[in-house]
């Protein structure tokens, strides 16, 4: 019988809900998390199956004073596992009625964990996005370049690489959107702010469509 086993999964950025989820089935099924490593492998190793929680945490301030951020999780019971691009992993035993029990106290702490995520994941890829891709896209929309197959297949290389990164950016979107409206905020500063957001992916969406029917 194998002792140990990896996996191949892929969780996007806000999705790490559902990779905590993955996390505590494996460990129900006999399969205790050891470490994760690139390309999203898991790996694993056999154990007793039984009902823990898995916990993910974006929090670089509490890595750069590694001591005390591991302690406070450790007081509340929480075992630290490693780190994996940005993110540090915990589990803790679940016990009688506590199969969901959190490492956030409220909806706020979680909203403030996503802010963290959007500064340290997302914000690196806006600036790229802006500074490399649109500006790329806009010397093929316009022409230069000269119209070669070879700067044809780039053109069509930088629409599509355009395009994933509007899927990630619209998927992160709605996701905090999920969480401001659990906060019951109905702010018209926020409302405004996804308008906007919309907006802005419709006008992105059009000029791509645009850019790739003019480099067929």
């Amino acid at each position: 019988m194998r002792e140990t086993k990896k996996e191949l999964k892929f969780f996007t950025i806000p999705a790490y809900r559902k990779e905590e989820e993955y996390l505590s089935k494996m460990h129900a099924k006999g399969w205790r998390l050891t470490r994760v490593s690139w390309p999203c492998v898991y790996h694993f190793e056999k154990c007793e199956p039984e009902n823990v929680s898995y916990r993910l945490d974006y929090n670089q301030e509490g890595v750069a004073h590694k001591n005390e951020y591991v302690q406070m999780f450790a007081d509340c019971g929480w075992e630290y596992l490693f780190d994996f691009v940005g993110y540090s992993y915990f589990r803790k035993v679940a016990g009688e009625g506590q199969e969901n029990e959190e490492i956030f106290c409220d909806d706020a702490s979680r909203l403030e964990m996503m802010r963290r995520v959007f500064k340290g994941r997302v914000t690196p890829l806006i600036v790229i996005f802006f500074c490399m891709i649109l500006p790329q896209l806009s010397m093929n929309a316009f022409g230069y370049g000269g119209g070669s197959r070879a700067q044809d297949v780039i053109a069509l290389c930088f629409v599509a690489l355009a395009a994933l990164y509007l899927v990630l950016f619209s998927a992160f979107a709605v996701q905090f959107y999920q969480y401001e409206k659990n906060l019951d905020i109905t702010d018209n500063k926020y409302k405004a702010k996804y308008v906007g957001v919309a907006a802005l992916m419709i006008f992105f969406v059009v000029f791509i469509g645009s850019v790739f029917w003019l480099s067929r």
